[in-house]
């Protein structure tokens, strides 16, 4: 069978950051733009200096009131832990959330692309969960309704989320105090496996280098990660991913499914990898709707 490998798959391969250059049309949705909000005020933990590519934030992208559901949704962008896709991953994403009611909050992590590997993309992801269920009275949350999501790279931050949290011993502020455990995952196309045949070597290396003792490649080779206190997942990806592929999804899935969490893997058949909504792709672009569904049937969103 002939595969296509796309420049955008070659660089994703290499460890390196992809632009992804998407034509949006404006529409009344886009008039409001997102809250901006940055982690830490008085700085993020192992900072390397104060410039804004040290500053970890969210972007909260905030329903209509009069269309609001009750729940809010971490986004983890992709980029092989060496840069973020903010649009197709972030920001398309955010507006997809929106137009539904459900509060999408977008996380700019740092990454091997401003200086940094572990542990700051998982102590980052872990106080934007923490930041929103602070927030969550203000904002209309049920502070039990708020989950982690995560494209590729991203993925695999939105999965270490959802198998490493713990609460801070000793809290700095009122944020540290709340739980940074997610209600649920939403997966797409993401790197699960380290040190495997299937693994992703650009994240794995970017996170934690290409010499990383056992302990620390087991500690995010997140289907070993997994316990009875993992939150239920969605996840999906497609058989012709050569970047991501789908057996990082399955290992997960049956490591999930061994602990009796409730998930679900879609495998689509046609489908290269970062397709983001993958809207007009026939057959993925389906995804969306089967991810809705699916929060319906587990009671994170009313019909």
């Amino acid at each position: 069978m002939k595969t296509t490998f796309s420049l955008t798959t070659l660089l994703f391969v290499l460890g390196l950051p992809v632009l992804v250059n998407t034509v949006f049309v404006k529409t009344a949705a886009d008039a409001a733009e997102p809250k901006q909000i940055t982690l830490w005020e008085n700085g993020a933990p192992n900072a390397l200096g104060t410039e804004e590519k040290d500053k970890p934030r969210i972007n909260v992208w905030l329903p209509d009131k009069n269309n609001a559901a009750d729940m809010a949704v971490v986004v983890c962008p992709g980029g092989g832990y060496g840069g973020l896709a903010l649009d197709h991953e972030g920001k398309q994403i955010g507006e997809w959330f929106r137009s539904f009611g459900v509060t999408a909050v977008i996380l700019e992590y740092r990454h091997r692309g401003k200086g940094y590997g572990h542990p700051n993309p998982l102590l980052d992801v872990q106080r934007a969960i923490r930041t929103v269920r602070f927030n969550a009275e203000d904002w209309g949350i049920d502070p039990a309704k708020i989950g982690v999501m995560g494209f590729s790279a991203g993925g695999h931050l939105a999965s270490t989320a959802g198998t490493h949290f713990d609460d801070i011993k000793e809290p700095n502020d009122e944020i540290d105090k709340m739980s940074c455990r997610p209600d649920f995952m939403i997966l797409c196309y993401p790197v699960i496996l380290f040190d495997a045949k299937f693994t992703h070597r650009g994240s794995q290396n970017n996170l934690i280098g290409a010499d990383a003792p056992k302990e620390l490649v087991d500690y995010y080779s997140n289907e070993k990660q997994v316990t009875e206190k993992t939150p239920p997942a969605f996840i999906f990806f497609t058989n012709e991913d050569t970047a991501v592929p789908a057996e990082n999804g399955v290992e997960f899935y049956l490591a999930l499914r061994k602990y009796k969490i409730p998930a679900e893997l879609h495998i689509y058949q046609k489908g290269a990898h970062g397709l983001g909504l993958a809207k007009n792709r026939i057959g993925v672009e389906t995804w969306s709707e089967l991810c809705k569904a699916w929060l319906i049937n587990n009671g994170f969103l009313k019909k």
